[in-house]
């Protein structure tokens, strides 16, 4: 496999698990702090993917792989941050672990049905093999680092 081709395959694996996770906020499961958090890297991924394919790429291939490599790695440590946060092995940060309490709010505002829902960190909204989506994608981001550091030692 050439170094384009493997290039293809880790961006457009960013590229998939990014509309993975689009498709599940689209049938109703919103994303937490962590899950925005985690997508991040595989926009990168994918623009990174991009420019080491365009003829007149500032860097070198090699160099945009390394690249992806780097920032996928980014992918799998914040899904097993998020991951542990969902395990209660460690706290997670406050704008996703529900803040101090209810404090200072009146009944009106408890009861209110308007404004923003807030989607705890810990909760799992989906999992499959005992895995949560934050699982799921630092296992598959680790196999993503894995194409991108193979296309970077091929020779190009």
């Amino acid at each position: 496999m050439t170094r384009d081709q493997t290039i293809v395959l880790a961006a457009g694996g960013s590229a998939a698990l990014l509309a993975g996770a689009f498709l599940f906020q689209a049938i109703g499961l919103a994303p937490c702090q962590l899950c925005i958090w985690q997508r991040w890297p595989h926009a990168l991924a994918i623009l990174i993917g991009v420019l080491a394919l365009t003829p007149v790429a500032v860097l070198s291939g090699r160099a945009l792989a390394g690249a992806g490599a780097a920032i996928t790695a980014v992918s799998v440590g914040l899904g097993l941050y998020h991951t542990g946060v969902e395990r209660a092995w460690w706290d997670g940060p406050t704008s996703c672990a529900g803040g101090p309490g209810l404090t200072g709010l009146s009944g009106a505002e408890l009861l209110s049905l308007e404004g923003p829902r807030i989607i705890l960190c810990t909760e799992v909204a989906w999992s499959m093999l005992g895995l949560s989506m934050a699982s799921w994608n630092a296992l598959l981001s680790l196999a993503l680092m894995g194409l991108w550091i193979l296309a970077a030692r091929t020779p190009g």
